[in-house]
């Protein structure tokens, strides 16, 4: 009833009403009504879309004033100290690596901009999740970084705030939620409802309530703390939740809720505790897991039972509003509002805490819905954006890990999703395996969809005491190796032996990633917290449950100690594990290696699976895996790249060094020949069997082997390096391989893969490293146009001294950077003269020593098993025997070396172990003793057709000497030893049963399949010692019989350095001075083998070295002959191919050129066409043309009065004007001549062209017109996809590919060379002026062919049609009617003015440097002008007003004159003053017969000039003041009687002011406008004729170059401030050598041919009847060169501003904002809100301000995009970071500076239009930019 009452009042009024009932003592009938109120107003039964509730709680919250109002008020009391600003996916935000604390701190970008970080290691990022603003907090981030806002602590001074203020809020909201909360419960349907569940529909209905709720969030810390207390009061809760008895909806709500609780598989507490034990819970011990069955082949396996809470997946209580909000919110998916809201009242600590805890308790229920949801992407991504603000405060996380067993929940959800995945591994034995593996093709894996779990177990494995919980709690560590243990083995890959792969699976890279990021990056983040002697238990824990699940593993594949074959995994994350932490124990923690070793033979089984993935790279790169696909390969490289390196191939190098420094040298060196497979190569036989290679794998993997054992002995990484040294010898190692950007060499650089490992890429350290090895080459261009980057290049002493072979292998993901950096290092070698002959061999490199723990691995260097398989080789090589290579060699040095340079203690212990067949080979195991031991008969198994047998059957029967010598023969079986080495260790640790088995195995294994030829034993003679082996090799080497003196060491101590580079001799020297230095005993038997003299090697291989140098000669020699001859063939071919082809064209023009052949040479200019390659003359039927690209161009338009660029406005300030641009001032002159004057008049009085004028040109190549029309045609046919259209008449040039798209034909005869047109005549100059009068009268009549259309005019006419067509019709239409001749005439002599101008603009604005211009072969301007006067004389000048007669003649009355005018009713003729006169010149030159001989052109520019002067001196009295006028006036007038009266500038000025005077409105003007006119205070003679020269240049710059492009004369260079007189002369107005006592020459280049002073009548007299004419007069003709605007030069002020910056057409802020770099329009990219008839803004930009062409600058890119017409391309980008690199995307986000050469590159192509020709890289844009 009440209610009914208030609902009815004005809603202001009740809430002013209630509240002051609500203030008082007794408040009860207040909060009744109140809450009647509620009740009806906040009814759930109504539709949510309802907005009539939402405006009751705004007005009842605000009470009497305005919610605008009340938000003000409540903001006052604001006492956040943190900024906690939320934002989305694609927010810009900053973070600061000096500032942060945690890893994952950021900023927005206003806190950035106020804080100072100058000198910090930032970056600019695009969120890609979501993020908050974490300023003010001090746990993320350094106080110091803190903005100016966040850095008062604002709390101390802000007042409390008053209790009534928030009153009606404490009231309102609970209701308000709880409304909110019975729309969700409502709305939400199950997935597996038939019902089509429709959950967006029901957020969008909710949008404005929960709008509402974001906006309270927003009005500051004292209304968070009331929305706190509302969601976390338990009681309200409790009181609104259930929903009141009678209400039946409610009741049914709430129904509702706990069905979707108990579908989500979560039970409330109460439930679970009746139910009791009786139903199993997930989890739990007891029998199958409720879905176990097994699917198909998939068991899925239990959840081990030893999670410390079984209830930890599936029990939940809602006790609060926000619990169930939060619950809602993982329902419904993560709807982004609700994200926002829940995070934007994160800065209210309490409620940080609660929520964080809500968080975890759903953390579970979370995880569930995310394996369900089909948008795991996005919901991944907002999961991540709220775990991240919470995880990253350590406090907090340590909070909940011991509050709420965060590590339990995380490890065991982990475990319950991976679990989801399993299936049964196939490793080793595939009917018994008990072990499972995740299977990589489910989406789980597929999609990464356990990132954001894995992210937020990274992100608190960060703070040391979580880090420490986790390590300390065994049960929890043992959870997570069984975890491990499921990636272990993961993704099996089994050789295909017969066909093809059919289906070559991806999924090897979701098995990658998941290795790293599930199990890698979690090790590094616990590896972080073992660095210091304290944490020694941790390491011991974590190593010994590594044993035992490695123990599991072994049992549960069921693996011995045989491999089964071909199969590889490359993930073995419980390896790494064990490696990588025993790494940790010896280098950080002081611990004893022997403590943290298992037994031998566990030490035998740990090592076989990383050496077969060793072995399996090897066979991968030498194809023997090739059947599986691509993919197989694309592992192997993955496996080394530098993401993965140090987690993968690393470690397991690491853990087989530490085996190899262990396990018996011996029984090591025999495994690794035979998991090579090349143990059947290692004989001293010539010929041999090799069962399980084929022989072009042999050599490969022989020499995989050798390198994978260099590594073994010499990588340092794990064994004794520090950390700075690592660095460097990773940067000189990926520097060697090529030249590296600054960021390139950042991500190549393996870094411990998890950046929250505190060693930050881009710390100093490896700024500091970088500028120790490398040099920076700033960024050049190269003339292509192609962009280079700045790169880092290593300095001259890194190739001398650190370049390290060894390490760039291990390091290359490509075989072919082995060869580039070995190629750079060559040059190097080559430039800086230390070896200039041949290849140089890998140099050799000094380690450093190895820690004491390892120090067993040089055992492995003196192992007798070793020294054979050496000296065999070393045998082989000598006696050429297949599959022997250089590299093979080189390593096998290699291994010497090492040997000699890591010597091992002799150990005692030696003489009591039994003696074994390897004895007789050698005595000892020390390689210096044994390389001079020398071995003189092998006994060895070979094929019966080996060579050896037969060499042995010819002498007699035995003797007994050679019997005595059978028995000392050697036989060598690495199997065997191998075998026997494993029997022995098995012997001391296991029974006898084992043993029994173990021979069988052996002695079946090694049958050889097929039936291979009898193996017999013969036995060699050998004679040698490896020191003999090794000089004879160099003689080999070097080509050279006793290439070693006896007394060579002698002279080598002299100059110990010289072996440092070099090739094999020199390696072979180095190691023979090393054993000499190092034994006497080899120093004696060195001498005494270099003492003797050598038989020649074997009399079949005479030197083969020498013979190959013979044979590369012939060869050679042979190549040159055979090149010769094919080049003679060709041209004779051409030559008769030429004969032919004239032949056909016309059998009897033969004898015609004959007869004039003299005169052909003298007159006709010959053309190359470059197609069909003939030569000749253009004619009218077969005319040749010029490939031209016609474009049209607003260059010249966008010229400016001054010479600075203008400024890119950045802010909301600044403004750009167009008007004061060249385009823009002719148009206003045009249209104002318009307004005054005959319209066809004023179209032949200035030039159009400024704006989208056609400029033409070409690249000097011609071709026939006919050659070029098929050409077009192969074109068309041609399907492949060109960077252009054949249809709009575009192709590339044939000859130089330069973009073209017209031909323009060559005009037949005369060139221009020809001298009677030259000859300068006596003729006086009233003479010429007549004669050029009767040429032009001959124009009416002028015999232009239309009757016969030849060939030539066709193709005239079709380029006029081109040119039309170049530039859009609003260019070309100024006349008053469209079409019209005049306007055509018009367009035609504007094309010549065109490209006249832009020729000057080229040539820097004036004619100063002479000389023909750089694009002088490539000008067309002569072809140009005659295809237009061609078209031109169609249109014959109205001769009764012939400009002419203007010029030159004075008329005869000018009453006639006048009358003519009032008797016609049109407007007058545009008067002279007023015209334009270069555009007269050409109208001139274009109309009058061709060609024009010079005479008379030189008779045109006089009198022309003589209007340009007079034009001069009108325009600058109108600049004087009236006092100046008078002066001037009268001064002048006492010079007219002089002689010279008619040159002087005085006596001429002051006749023009005195006509100019007689009518009023001319000077008027002045009196009123002060502002048109700039006084300079007084004009002296010198200012004046400065200023009148200054009018009069660009006439005759203009007419200068006419000039040099119609005759061919040369332009002559003068310096700037001689130019007017340089080309005066060169125009013949004025002698060559004026006098030196006249500096004031422009008036003596006058030429008068009647009364001057009658003539400047006549002319002023035209101007004197007009209004309005001191604009016209007062023209400036002076414009500078074009520029682009000025750019900032920090990037970030332009993106700062445009970024943000709304669009103008639909003011919402664009996907990609442009910007134009011609005139600086904002422009949106691809925006369909700004497309105007289909065309999208940036392309209908380019064609208004550019013609199509434009310049943009994209604003999110930082890159530019220049439009050329219907292509675009990328041109790059003028902002480069402090390194010289583009950071296209801006995805490094670093400052970025503006490369001033760059953008002078940009502005020169953009000038010079040549656009197309640099820029490769085109593309259509159908007009959709």
């Amino acid at each position: 009833m009440m209610a009914a009452l208030l609902l009815r009042r004005d809603k202001k009024s009740t809430a002013a009403h209630l509240k002051s009932d609500l203030n008082r003592t007794d408040n009860s009938s207040g909060v009744r009504q109140l809450q009647e109120l509620l009740d009806s107003v906040l009814n759930p039964e109504k539709p949510p879309a309802d907005t009539e509730a939402l405006d009751w709680c705004k007005c009842l919250i605000a009470g009497e004033e305005g919610f605008e109002e009340f938000c003000k008020t409540v903001r006052s009391y604001d006492n956040a100290t943190l900024c906690g600003l939320v934002w989305t996916a694609n927010f810009v935000a900053y973070r600061c690596r000096t500032c942060g604390i945690s890893p994952c701190m950021s900023l927005c970008a206003e806190c950035f901009n106020n804080g100072d970080h100058t000198g910090h290691d930032f970056n600019m990022f695009r969120s890609q999740a979501g993020g908050a603003c974490d300023c003010g907090d001090s746990n993320v981030m350094r106080e110091t970084g803190f903005c100016r806002r966040h850095r008062l602590r604002t709390g101390e001074n802000v007042p409390s705030v008053p209790r009534d203020l928030l009153l009606m809020s404490e009231m309102v909201l609970p209701r308000f939620i709880i409304c909110i909360i019975q729309y969700l419960r409502d709305g939400y349907t199950e997935p597996d409802t038939s019902a089509e569940r429709d959950l967006q529909k029901v957020l969008q209905q909710l949008e404005p309530q929960i709008t509402f709720l974001e906006e309270l969030t927003k009005m500051g810390g004292a209304m968070r703390t009331v929305l706190t207390k509302i969601l976390t009061n338990q009681q309200t809760f409790k009181d609104l939740s259930m929903g009141q008895e009678e209400n039946v909806f409610a009741k049914k709500n709430y129904e509702n809720y706990l069905s979707a609780l108990k579908n989500s598989g979560l039970v409330s507490v109460e439930e679970k505790a009746q139910t009791g034990a009786a139903e199993p819970t997930r989890g739990s011990e007891t029998g199958e897991d409720q879905d176990g069955q097994s699917i198909g082949q998939r068991k899925r396996v239990k959840l081990s039972s030893s999670t410390k809470d079984p209830s930890i997946m599936d029990s939940l209580k809602h006790k609060c509003f926000l619990e169930e909000l939060l619950f809602w919110t993982i329902k419904y998916e993560f709807p982004q509002k609700m994200v926002t809201f829940l995070l934007n009242m994160l800065p209210d600590q309490d409620y940080k805490i609660t929520f964080t805890k809500t968080f975890v308790q759903h953390y579970a229920f979370i995880m569930k819905t995310l394996m369900k949801s089909q948008e795991s992407d996005t919901m991944s991504n907002r999961i991540v954006h709220i775990s991240v603000q919470l995880f990253s405060n350590e406090d907090l996380a340590r909070h909940v890990t011991e509050e709420c067993q965060l590590l339990d929940i995380m490890v065991t959800v982990l475990l319950y999703m991976m679990e989801s995945c399993l299936i049964k591994s196939e490793l080793q034995d595939e009917e018994n395996s008990r072990h499972v593996v995740v299977n990589c093709s489910e989406a789980l894996l597929k999609n990464n969809t356990y990132w954001p779990l894995v992210s937020d177990f990274i992100n608190i494995l960060s703070h040391q005491s979580v880090a420490k919980k986790f390590l300390e709690d065994h049960s929890l560590l043992m959870l997570w190796m069984s975890f491990v243990s499921f990636f272990q083995g993961m993704n099996l890959n089994k050789r295909e032996l017969s066909e093809h792969v059919e289906f070559e699976s991806q999924t090897y890279y979701a098995a990658f990633a998941a290795e790293l990021e599930a199990c890698a990056q979690p090790m590094w983040g616990l590896l972080t917290h073992c660095k210091v002697k304290e944490t020694q238990e941790y390491t011991k824990t974590v190593v010994r449950y590594c044993l035992e699940t490695l123990q599991i593993w072994f049992d549960a594949i069921g693996f011995v100690d045989e491999l089964a074959p071909n199969q590889v995994t490359f993930h073995l994350p419980l390896h790494r594990y064990y490696a990588m932490f025993l790494s940790k124990a010896v280098k950080c923690q002081g611990l004893d290696l022997e403590s943290l070793l298992p037994d031998q033979e566990m030490l035998m089984r740990i090592m076989v699976h990383p050496l077969q993935i060793q072995a399996s790279l090897s066979e991968i790169h030498s194809n023997m895996w090739v059947r599986n696909g691509l993919q197989i390969k694309g592992q192997a490289m993955t496996y080394v790249q530098s993401h993965f390196c140090n987690s993968m191939i690393d470690p397991d190098i690491f853990l087989l060094q530490v085996c190899a420094s262990r396990l018996d040298p011996d029984y090591f060196i025999s495994s690794v020949f035979e998991r090579f497979k090349v143990v059947d190569l290692l004989t001293m036989a010539s010929v041999h069997q090799n069962t399980a290679l084929d022989g072009e794998q042999e050599r490969p993997m022989l020499e995989g082997a050798l390198t994978f054992l260099v590594i073994l002995s010499s990588l340092r990484i794990h064994l004794g390096m520090a950390d700075d040294e690592i660095l460097r010898a990773e940067m000189v190692s990926q520097l060697c391989m090529n030249d590296r950007t600054h960021s390139s060499l950042l991500d190549l650089i393996p870094e411990n893969p998890n950046p929250k490992s505190g060693i930050v890429p881009g710390s100093c350290s490896f700024e500091e490293m970088l500028s120790a090895v490398a040099d920076f080459k700033a960024p050049v261009f190269e003339l292509g146009g192609s962009m280079q980057q700045g790169m880092y290049t290593p300095k001259a002493e890194v190739w001398e001294k650190e370049f390290d072979p060894i390490m760039v292998i291990l390091r290359t993901v490509y075989r072919r950077d082995v060869q580039s950096a070995m190629d750079r290092y060559s040059a190097f070698l080559k430039q800086s003269g230390m070896h200039t002959t041949g290849n140089p061999w890998p140099p050799y490199k000094e380690r450093t020593p190895l820690h004491p723990c390892y120090k067993g691995l040089d055992r492995l260097l003196h192992c007798k098993t070793l020294h054979i398989v050496i000296f065999t080789l070393l045998y082989k090589i000598w006696l050429d025997h297949s599959n022997m290579s250089e590299h093979v060699l080189c390593m096998v040095l290699y291994l010497i070396e090492l040997g000699l340079d890591n010597q091992v203690e002799e150990d005692k212990g030696d003489e009591v172990r039994p003696s074994h067949c390897h004895d007789s080979w050698f005595p000892g195991t020390n390689l210096l003793s044994n390389l001079h031991h020398v071995i003189n008969y092998v006994r060895v198994r070979v094929p019966e057709t080996a060579p050896e047998v037969k060499r042995e059957r010819e002498p007699p029967a035995s003797t007994s000497a050679e019997a005595s010598n059978f028995g000392q023969a050697q036989v060598f079986s690495l199997v065997a030893e191998r075998r026997r080495k494993f029997q022995e260790i098995i012997n001391r640790s296991s029974t006898e049963a084992s043993q029994a088995v173990r021979p069988k195995s052996s002695s079946t294994r090694w049958v050889p399949p097929g039936t291979p030829p009898q193996l017999v034993t013969e036995i060699l003679e050998i004679h040698e010692s490896m020191l003999s082996l090794l000089i004879k090799l160099h003689q080999k080497l070097s080509a050279k019989q006793n290439s070693l003196s006896a007394t060579w060491l002698e002279d080598m101590d002299a100059n110990p350095n010289r072996h440092a580079h070099g090739d094999g001799i020199t390696a072979i020297e180095r190691i023979l001075t090393k054993a000499a230095t190092r034994s006497h005993q080899s120093k004696r038997s060195i001498q005494e083998i270099c003492g003797k003299v050598f038989p020649p090697v074997a009399p079949k291989k005479n030197s083969p070295t020498a013979k190959k140098t013979m044979d590369k000669e012939e060869r050679r020699q042979r190549a040159r002959e055979r090149q010769q001859k094919l080049l003679a063939e060709f041209a004779s071919r051409q030559k008769s191919f030429m004969e032919t082809a004239m032949d056909v064209e016309s059998p009897d023009t033969e004898a015609a050129m004959d007869l004039g052949a003299s005169e052909v040479k003298e007159s006709e200019v010959l053309y190359d066409c470059v197609i069909c390659g003939q030569s000749g003359p253009s004619t009218e039927d077969r005319p040749t043309g010029l490939v031209v690209l016609l474009q049209a161009s607003s260059v010249l338009g966008h010229r400016c009065k001054s010479d600075e660029a203008k400024k890119l406005p950045t802010t909301d300030e600044e403004r750009i004007y167009p008007a004061d641009t060249c385009g823009a001032a002719h148009d206003v002159r045009l249209a104002l001549m318009q307004s005054f004057f005959k319209d066809s008049s004023c179209l032949q009085s200035v030039s159009i062209g400024w704006d989208g004028g056609v400029y033409v040109q070409t690249c000097g190549h011609t071709l026939h017109i006919d050659c070029h029309k098929s050409y077009m045609e192969s074109l068309r046919n041609d399907q492949v996809m060109q960077g252009f259209s054949v249809d709009k008449g575009e192709f590339t040039c044939p000859l130089c590919r330069q973009f073209a798209n017209s031909v323009l034909p060559c005009r037949p005869g005369r060139s221009t060379e020809v001298v009677s047109w030259h000859m300068p005549s006596n003729k006086k100059t009233s003479v010429l002026v007549k004669e050029v009068e009767d040429l032009q009268e001959q124009l009416g009549f002028f015999p232009v062919s239309t009757t016969t259309e030849s060939n030539l005019s066709k193709e005239m006419e079709l380029v006029i049609k081109d040119i039309k067509n170049t530039t859009q019709r609003k260019y070309m239409d100024y006349g008053k009617n469209p079409g019209s001749p005049d306007n055509d005439f018009l367009f035609m002599y504007s094309v010549a003015r065109t490209n006249l101008e832009l020729e000057l603009v080229h040539r820097g604005g004036n004619l100063c440097s002479g000389g023909a211009s750089g694009a002088a072969k490539r000008s067309c301007l002569n072809q140009l002008f005659h295809v237009l006067a061609m078209h031109m004389r169609l249109y014959s000048i109205d001769s009764a007003y012939n400009p002419w007669t203007r010029l030159t003649q004075v008329a005869p009355s000018r009453d006639k004159m006048n009358s003519r005018v009032c008797l016609d009713d049109e407007r007058p003729d545009v008067p002279m003053l007023f015209r334009d006169c270069p555009s007269l010149l050409i109208i001139f030159v274009l109309t009058m017969p061709q060609p024009l001989r010079k005479e008379h052109f030189i008779c045109l520019v006089r009198m022309l000039y003589n209007l340009q002067y007079t034009q001069a001196l009108a325009a600058l009295s109108a600049k004087f003041s009236p006092e100046e006028r008078q002066a001037w006036s009268t001064s002048g007038t006492l010079k007219k009687n002089a002689f010279n009266a008619e040159k002087s500038y005085e006596a001429l000025l002051s006749h023009v002011i005195t006509e100019l005077s007689k009518v009023k409105t001319v000077y008027d003007v002045n009196t009123d406008e002060p502002s048109m006119v700039s006084h300079i205070n007084v004009w002296s003679p010198q200012s004046i004729e400065y200023s009148l020269q200054q009018f009069c240049l660009p006439y005759l710059r203009l007419s200068c170059l006419l000039q040099h492009h119609l005759y061919g004369d040369n332009l002559s260079g003068c310096p700037e401030e001689e130019e007017f007189s340089g080309l005066a002369g060169c125009l013949g107005l004025l002698d060559p050598a004026p006098q030196p006592s006249n500096p004031m020459y422009s008036a003596s280049c006058l030429d008068w041919t009647v009364s001057a002073f009658d003539l400047m009548s006549q002319w002023c007299s035209e101007v004197t009847g007009l209004a309005d004419t001191q604009t016209l007069l007062v023209q400036d003709l002076q414009w500078a060169s074009p520029h682009l605007l000025h750019l900032p030069d920090n990037y970030n002020t332009i993106f700062q501003y445009y970024h943000k910056k709304a669009c103008t057409a639909c003011k919402k802020v664009p996907k990609d904002p442009a910007l134009c770099l011609v005139c600086g329009t904002f422009v949106c990219l691809k925006g369909l809100c700004c497309k105007q008839h289909g065309i999208c803004e940036c392309v209908w930009h380019s064609q208004h301000c550019g013609a199509a062409t434009g310049i943009f600058l994209l604003i999110n890119a930082s890159v530019i995009i220049i439009i050329r017409g219907h292509r675009f391309c990328l041109w790059g980008s003028v902002y480069l970071d402090a390194h010289g690199e583009e950071d296209r995307d801006l995805r490094r986000g670093k400052p970025l500076f503006l490369c001033v050469e760059r953008y002078r590159v940009l502005e020169q192509q953009w000038v010079s239009h040549t656009f197309d020709h640099i820029n490769k890289r085109w593309g259509p844009h159908y007009n959709g930019l």
